[in-house]
């Protein structure tokens, strides 16, 4: 099997779950979801501080990519920014760009 698949309207690596959607007119759309960047850090990101863990999995339920979407009283803003506070042990070009990603959709 190849480093990436393409399917109908997206491309994934094995490691990288999700690079980029297609969007209506069949351009690269960069923008993931928080769920999908969570999901890729947790794959990434072997062992977990304890103090980031209940953001990454607030970020894994919130399946958007507005930061003032509401997750119980916190915006998803609030969430990434709390997350972002507590991974400083999450090192690494992967984490770099994860990182990176989470503070550019802020």
């Amino acid at each position: 099997m190849s480093a990436f698949y393409n399917e109908k309207n997206f491309l994934f690596s094995e490691k990288i779950s999700i690079f980029a959607y297609l969007n209506k007119d069949n351009k690269m759309d960069k923008k993931r979801t928080f769920q999908q960047i969570a999901k890729d850090i947790k794959s990434t990101w072997l062992n977990v501080y304890f103090g980031a863990v209940p953001y990454l999995e607030a970020m894994l339920t919130l399946d958007t990519s507005d930061p003032n979407a509401m997750y119980f009283y916190d915006t998803a803003g609030d969430i990434v920014r709390y997350f972002l506070a507590n991974a400083q042990t999450f090192r690494g070009a992967d984490a770099k760009r994860l990182k990176a990603e989470l503070k550019s959709m802020l």
